[in-house]
């Protein structure tokens, strides 16, 4: 028998009007970002702040971001570090980067933010090609989900060890518990969470927060 409380929408606006601190630069970028028609991408405010959280928690200095859509993730995690942190944010869309720059800009916090323009595989292979290895303290992982186990095997070997790995949607609105759920992105991330709870190389968990996120502490 499942010991998780069932959380219906009346339990959610709970737990946002009783946790969430969202500031105001955020609030708006959360706002504007609902007007898209691809509003569905971004994540929670909830999740945000546990991200800013976790970035405090591990005393993250240097970051990477894979997938950063209008940006409300990667200003979450910067206004959570301190003023020399860093963030390499990888992405491919400069409209919906262009939203996030603005707010960037706006928050103070452009100069924390390194936006590399471009197949994020590329990117974070350029990085290790210059001894990057070992350095960064955490990654959030939230773009194609064809190429989830590309970027966490890249990433892993980025971080440092005792770095974390933030990676989202890996409970896929359920879908990843339903075989008969045959589609190409549900058949991706089941394969993500079956490698990565055989992965000795981290400690895991899965959280069923927002569409599942999942926490990779590399030993």
């Amino acid at each position: 028998m499942s010991r998780n409380v069932q959380v219906d929408e009346t339990l959610y606006r709970y737990i946002v009007e009783h946790s969430v601190r969202e500031p105001d630069v955020l609030r708006r970028l959360r706002e504007e970002t609902a007007k898209l028609p691809m509003a569905g991408m971004q994540i929670g405010a909830d999740q945000g702040q546990f991200m800013g959280l976790l970035a405090k928690l591990i005393g993250a200095r240097r970051c990477i971001e894979v997938g950063v859509f209008t940006g409300y993730s990667s200003l979450s995690v910067a206004l959570a570090l301190p003023a020399d942190g860093k963030i390499i944010a990888c992405d491919v869309s400069e409209e919906w980067t262009a939203i996030a720059r603005r707010y960037w800009k706006e928050a103070g916090v452009d100069g924390k933010i390194d936006l590399r323009l471009g197949p994020a595989v590329a990117t974070l292979d350029d990085l290790l090609a210059k001894g990057e290895a070992g350095r960064f303290d955490f990654a959030f992982i939230d773009a194609d989900k064809g190429n989830y186990l590309a970027y966490y095997e890249r990433c892993l070997k980025l971080l440092r060890p005792g770095g974390l790995i933030a990676l989202d949607n890996t409970l896929w609105s359920g879908d990843v518990a339903r075989p008969e759920n045959q589609k190409d992105d549900t058949v991706s991330l089941r394969a993500v969470n079956d490698a990565l709870h055989r992965d000795e190389r981290i400690d895991v968990s899965l959280l069923p927060l927002g569409d599942g996120v999942t926490l990779a502490r590399k030993r």
